[in-house]
């Protein structure tokens, strides 16, 4: 649950109510497809709850994806069409938000466009860094380093993501 924390904690609280406002939560059964590889998305996932495989080639699971992930950055960021296909393998529910409607906010709102691009920024440089630890060319004793900047934004960013969660019900009030 992470790497949401990054993207979020680089968010104000009126941008993380619009996204609130602007998005809507999908629910998807096993075997369901999020995204097809090669075959162009037209929105932004944040995994509310559930689990997804990351499938390459012959649909060969290369990673899991749980509550907290983002999913569909990179095609987002490049326009072009996935590399991998992403499965659902335990039913799923994932908060989707358009690119189109994600880019007018970006035309229309320089601050959250730049608050937007620092927090996708963010949150592959994790990503990368997680990469390259797993394939043993990272350095253990900096696993769990973050820069004090971006600590600062993530502890926003735990309450940020339990509203996202209560709005979609997937977290149930006590």
């Amino acid at each position: 649950m992470k790497r949401v924390l990054f993207f979020l904690g680089q968010l104000n609280d009126r941008d993380v109510e619009w996204m609130l406002n602007n998005g809507n939560k999908l629910e998807l059964e096993t075997g369901d497809r999020l995204i097809n590889k090669g075959e162009f998305i037209d929105s932004l996932y944040i995994v509310l709850s559930g689990q997804l495989a990351v499938c390459g080639n012959n649909d060969e699971c290369i990673a899991k994806l749980e509550t907290g992930e983002i999913v569909g950055e990179m095609s987002f960021l490049e326009s072009r069409p996935p590399s991998v296909s992403v499965i659902v393998t335990r039913p799923t529910a994932v908060y989707q938000i358009t690119r189109k409607t994600i880019e007018n906010r970006l035309a229309t709102n320089m601050e959250f466009r730049s608050n937007f691009y620092y927090a996708l920024a963010l949150f592959l440089s994790n990503r990368l860094r997680k990469t390259t630890d797993q394939l043993g060319y990272g350095n253990p004793e900096e696993e769990d380093l973050i820069d004090t900047n971006v600590l600062d934004g993530v502890s926003q960013a735990g309450a940020r993501f339990g509203k996202i969660l209560h709005k979609f019900s997937e977290v149930r009030a006590a």
